[in-house]
């Protein structure tokens, strides 16, 4: 037989944070404390009541721990700090607004130029790349350029154009 949960200590913490919580991942946090000890599940029938593994719910189950007492910092949520985030996606959204002010009303962009001035804005040095992802994340896209130079002569592109009759006719 499995021995009994621990953690009866955090029990009432454990019920605030669940009815607090703003997130999923904030509830499966408290579940993982409250299930075994409230429920009398196991540490496999919690793991999948929350959807996570074994081990992963044992983890939460010992980091809740140590936040309540204070010796380790809640985590912070994805959507808050995306993976090598350089910033949260208001101030990118904000930056945007900010440099491509003149693309917005049908300006052409190039991004080698806007580089510094959004390196500047958000404080930090970024690839190129991370420019063109940040900048499909928030709706741009490439666009296919026109098939006349906007600074060309129509008639004389016409002039230059070959004249054949509508219909070959054969020899």
């Amino acid at each position: 037989m499995a021995r009994p949960a621990s953690g009866m200590a955090y029990l009432d913490d454990a019920r605030t944070f669940r009815d607090n919580a703003k997130t999923a991942e904030d509830l499966r946090l408290a579940l993982a404390v409250l299930l075994p000890l409230e429920q009398g599940l196991s540490i496999k029938q919690t793991a999948d009541i929350i959807g996570r593994s074994v081990s992963v719910t044992c983890n939460m189950r010992t980091r809740f721990g140590r936040v309540i007492e204070g010796v380790q910092t809640v985590p912070q949520h994805k959507q808050e700090l995306r993976n090598r985030a350089h910033a949260d996606l208001a101030t990118e959204a904000r930056v945007l607004d900010e440099v491509l002010a003149d693309a917005a009303t049908g300006g052409v962009i190039v991004i080698p130029r806007l580089k510094p001035a959004i390196e500047a804005k958000l404080g930090k040095l970024m690839a190129l790349s991370g420019i063109y992802r940040m900048l499909a994340r928030h709706g741009w896209r490439k666009l296919a350029p026109d098939t006349r130079h906007p600074q060309g002569d129509p008639a004389a592109r016409e002039e230059w154009k070959k004249n054949s009759p509508a219909i070959w006719i054969k020899s």
